[in-house]
């Protein structure tokens, strides 16, 4: 049988000094090293988001009687598009024979050779590093055009948000894009149905839990690292011990804004605005 829980790692800035923009969302690069360390003492085998919504795939499909995983698989799952994954993170995947999923917002995506030099708030991929990444081996997937609240906006312009952003990976990288990252770690279920039907096979949210087969492909949740977190917190959330109190409070506060998000937007369709 396959691992009846997998956690997925939700990352987003590796950088030494943050901008302002990515400072409460990033890890310093020597934190993220020892992370990778750790994991691979604890005999982790790191996988693609997209390979582990294949192997419960295929194990819905067959009964879960093939074995698609490794003994002990992890995802380490990026979002945004930053450019310190090129240089910062790249570099020690290739070091530790790792691997990632980085999700990227094709409308933030640079349009520059020097990324740095732009006026943003802060540095983001170009196409250049974009393709390099692919072809180390790493999955880059959807995370929309322009990075919106997907639920709150009409249905013609989530579905725009949702196939352009595809639509612009599989030219840009000449390869198929089929793995989605919602925008703020958030969907409901007209949400999940336009990332279904523009042909991805899976996608994820946040939820600070263990992803389970049981979620379902289009709702696999993800466990926050940022700059507060100690290797003890990372062995703790990988091993699934205490994962609920860990991440109590930013649980509560998701469950909060899930609560107002479906208030107001019932507010919305009442209006006839939603």
């Amino acid at each position: 049988m396959n691992p009846a829980a997998v956690p997925i790692l939700m990352y987003h800035s590796v950088s030494e000094e943050p901008t302002a923009a990515t400072r409460g969302l990033s890890v310093h690069p020597v934190d993220f090293e020892r992370q990778l360390g750790l994991l691979s003492e604890l005999g982790y085998t790191s996988i693609s988001f997209g390979a582990l919504v294949r192997a419960w795939r295929t194990a819905a499909r067959e009964g879960g009687s093939r074995l698609t995983l490794p003994e002990r698989p992890v995802v380490l799952t990026f979002d945004d598009g930053y450019a310190d994954f090129h240089s910062e993170v790249l570099p020690r995947l290739e070091r530790y024979q790792a691997t990632a999923t980085l999700f990227v917002t094709t409308g933030w995506i640079s349009t520059t050779d020097r990324p740095e030099d732009e006026d943003r708030l802060a540095p983001m991929v170009n196409w250049s590093q974009l393709r390099e990444i692919a072809s180390a081996g790493v999955e880059v997937g959807a995370h929309s055009e322009s990075h919106p609240e997907l639920d709150r906006i009409s249905a013609r312009e989530l579905n725009r948000q949702v196939g352009l952003c595809k639509e612009e990976l599989d030219n840009g990288l000449e390869q198929h894009t089929d793995v989605f990252c919602y925008p703020y770690g958030y969907a409901n279920a007209r949400v999940r149905e336009s990332v279904r039907a523009a042909g991805y096979i899976g996608a994820c949210v946040v939820g600070n839990a263990m992803a389970r087969y049981s979620q379902g492909p289009y709702a696999l949740t993800r466990m926050t690292i940022d700059r507060r977190a100690s290797l003890r917190k990372v062995e703790d959330v990988v091993e699934g011990r205490s994962v609920s109190r860990i991440y109590l409070k930013e649980r509560a506060l998701t469950k909060s804004y899930a609560a107002f998000r479906r208030s107001r937007n019932a507010v919305l369709r009442s209006r006839g605005g939603g």
